[in-house]
């Protein structure tokens, strides 16, 4: 597998080189910057927006909510399903990172010394993009520009080739998309359940399950009330 790294007319590595070459040329700021959202700011916004998406379908409820919800729960987990995928793939093809087999690369982040092969948070990003695209189509596309954006980064960065990335995206697609029917069919019912359960019915429908006044809702309050007059 060594020839994916080798260079000479090789358009991975002509492309690695000019998406490389920006943060040669970008300010010491905008690096860092770079960095800090390639390695975190982009996993984290991902992880809010699932749980910003989750808070939404909380407090809207609906028949809708709990297969919404079970698409939310999915994209985490297809997220680590792809990563254990992935385990495999990297020590198959074993790829080392392009800053060992090219010099003069800008490389923003060190101790990067597993394999290159597939990119895991290309993988990370994309799986969980697809899965909120599962459950909001609107903020679901703002994921998968993210996933895009992070794949970008890391060749940016210098600690990927552009294939690593494409092939992270793929699986990551792959997995979150080709997994996800069994996937629901599992965890709809499972939601469904929580749904009408008196304890976790909140986890769904904020106070509400199902269109029953739950115990503390106001409500609840209100017929106590007209109970007591009567």
């Amino acid at each position: 597998m060594a020839g994916l790294a080798d260079s000479g007319s090789n358009p991975d590595v002509d492309l690695l080189y000019d998406i490389n070459g920006l943060a040669k040329a970008a300010p010491p700021w905008l690096d860092h910057l770079m960095e800090f959202v390639g390695e975190f700011g982009l996993l984290f916004a991902l992880l809010a927006m699932l749980v910003g998406c989750w808070w939404g379908v909380r407090k809207r409820g609906g028949e809708d909510a709990a297969p919404t919800v079970a698409a939310l729960v999915w994209a985490p987990l297809a997220a680590g399903v792809a990563v254990l995928i992935n385990v495999p793939i990297r020590e198959f093809v074993q790829r080392r990172r392009p800053f060992l087999d090219h010099e003069g690369l800008e490389v923003l982040v060190d101790g990067k010394t597993d394999y290159s092969f597939v990119s895991d948070h290309a993988t990370l990003c994309m799986a969980l993009a697809v899965g909120l695209f599962l459950a909001n189509r609107r903020l679901g596309m703002i994921g998968l520009f993210f996933g895009v954006l992070g794949g970008f980064i890391r060749v940016y960065m210098g600690v990927h080739y552009p294939t690593d990335v494409v092939g992270g995206l793929a699986l990551g697609t792959s997995v979150a998309l080709l997994l996800s029917p069994p996937a629901m069919a599992l965890l709809t019912p499972l939601m469904r359940s929580i749904e009408q359960s008196r304890r976790g019915a909140w986890l769904i429908k904020g106070g509400q399950a199902d269109g029953r006044v739950m115990p503390g809702d106001a409500r609840s309050s209100e017929t106590g009330r007209r109970d007591l007059a009567a």
